[in-house]
């Protein structure tokens, strides 16, 4: 049987915080993290490279202390530290999967995570090793979308891949509004414009001066990461 053929080689999957959460309210579900873990595992071994970009929102997210009054500086760094928590229990998912794995933090933890040097960054993807990025680029005010989107510029990704709790990118919040249509694509500027919540406009504009396009799928309907990877015609892609 001829293997198949996979539509990108190289992806930035920004993956949330909150895909991990599973049936739980808060903080991470390891059957959930380990699933999540053997879709990311089956698109390597169709010969993708891959780098993610985990959130931390299951555990604490920076606006969230600031709208209880912390200074946000200090409530975006507790931020970035719930992202370090994921991407340890994702790189030990992916390693119970047996994949080989690096996870790289912005912020300098070397008793955990390697620094970003984008160089050695490269050399892992090239070795197919997969790459986990956490602390978003190490600096309060800037979103994991911000982080992704220049993590993905930086090891020349041919795809942002934007795993969500929808299936793509609606006219409203589908959640609220039955009416809401689905996007099949769209361009940067019209999710500027429209103020679809995508990504925040830092990471569009981004991807839209740097020419990347995004995918954005549900990352909880199983096998839909395999089929992003093939090409398939799911999701909204952002071009």
């Amino acid at each position: 049987m001829t293997k198949a053929k996979p539509a990108y080689g190289r992806i930035l999957l920004k993956l949330s915080g909150e895909s991990l959460l599973g049936a739980k309210s808060y903080g991470l579900d390891i059957e959930r993290t380990r699933a999540i873990a053997r879709e990311i595992k089956d698109i390597q071994a169709l010969g993708v490279q891959v780098a993610i970009m985990i959130g931390g929102g299951n555990i604490f997210r920076g606006l969230r202390g600031t709208g209880a009054g912390m200074d946000r500086s200090s409530a975006d760094q507790m931020g970035l530290l719930a992202t370090v928590i994921n991407g340890i229990a994702l790189q030990d998912a992916l390693e119970k999967e047996g994949a080989v794995t690096r996870h790289i933090s912005a912020l300098e933890i070397r008793a955990v995570a390697e620094p970003f040097i984008r160089r050695r960054v490269l050399r892992h993807l090239e070795k197919e090793r997969i790459v986990v990025f956490s602390a978003g680029i190490g600096s309060p005010y800037f979103t994991t979308d911000t982080a992704a989107a220049l993590r993905a510029l930086e090891i020349k990704a041919d795809i942002i891949f934007k795993a969500t709790q929808v299936d793509g990118v609606y006219t409203a919040d589908p959640k609220v509004d039955k009416t809401a249509k689905r996007f099949p694509s769209i361009r940067y500027l019209d999710v500027i414009n429209k103020d679809l919540k995508v990504m925040d406009s830092t990471a569009i504009s981004l991807c839209k001066d740097n020419g990347i396009p995004i995918l954005v799928f549900n990352i909880h309907v199983p096998g839909n990461l395999r089929k992003a990877a093939l090409g398939h015609p799911i999701g909204t892609r952002v071009y």
